[in-house]
């Protein structure tokens, strides 16, 4: 197969860089006005959903996105074209941060009758700059309700693993190695990093800040996109 650099996934990469060489210079800005806050927060603004995706929390973090973009983008984008890979790339990273806030209402959702409706009220206008000066509440559900809401999502992990899932899907038998060394197929790749997600989200381990749902959201509207694709016989 060729793998070689394909133009969405040069530019995709050029603007991820971009982004993230910013936000070494401007972190606070551009964590406050490009990161995923929960809608409901003063921080969210709706173009958040889009430029989240191109942000990333450290070195680590996007050189591990954009290198599965590196090495499963080109393939797809050929396999695609480029109209419908740039459909398909964004699409799966707005459905990831779909499911990734909708799970989150779904844990703050017994805070607002826990809470007093003053205080709520006071966290969602307050709660992001009491964090940024590295404190929060001392009652233990504020505190939480407060993280929940007012700490930032970044990357383009959702994307990415919706990227994982058509690779799988359309090249299933391609032999892939992981970690560089031990064979295994793509579509049984697909499904243990798929496995493995959903059993980390079920955990909701405090101390993972990992958002795995957003990952799981990737995959799953990846799927449903490729399976309505299929259905009209678009590639």
């Amino acid at each position: 197969m060729n793998t070689r650099i394909t133009e969405v996934v040069k530019n995709l990469l050029i603007i991820n860089g971009l982004f993230f060489l910013a936000t070494m210079f401007y972190e606070d800005f551009m964590l406050e006005k490009f990161s995923l806050f929960l809608p409901g927060s003063s921080m969210f603004m709706p173009h958040q959903l889009v430029t989240h995706m191109f942000m990333h929390g450290g070195i680590g973090h996007i050189l591990g996105n954009m290198f599965a973009l590196f090495m499963f983008g080109p393939a797809l984008e050929m396999r695609l074209g480029a109209k419908r890979f740039v459909y398909y790339y964004m699409a799966t990273g707005l459905g990831a941060a779909a499911l990734h806030l909708g799970v989150k209402y779904l844990e703050i959702w017994p805070y607002f009758n826990s809470l007093d409706p003053a205080l709520v009220s006071e966290v969602m206008d307050e709660g992001y700059r009491i964090l940024k000066e590295g404190k929060n509440y001392i009652q233990p559900d504020a505190a939480t309700f407060n993280q929940l809401v007012n700490m930032p999502t970044v990357g383009a992990s959702g994307a990415v693993f919706g990227i994982l899932l058509a690779f799988g899907m359309l090249f299933p038998n391609i032999t892939i190695y992981l970690y560089f060394a031990l064979p295994i197929k793509a579509k049984h790749f697909v499904m243990l990093y798929g496995a493995m997600e959903l059993y980390l989200g079920l955990q909701n381990n405090p101390g993972d800040n990992v958002a795995h749902f957003a990952h799981l959201g990737g995959m799953l509207f990846g799927f449903l996109l490729l399976r309505h694709w299929q259905k009209e016989t678009y590639y």
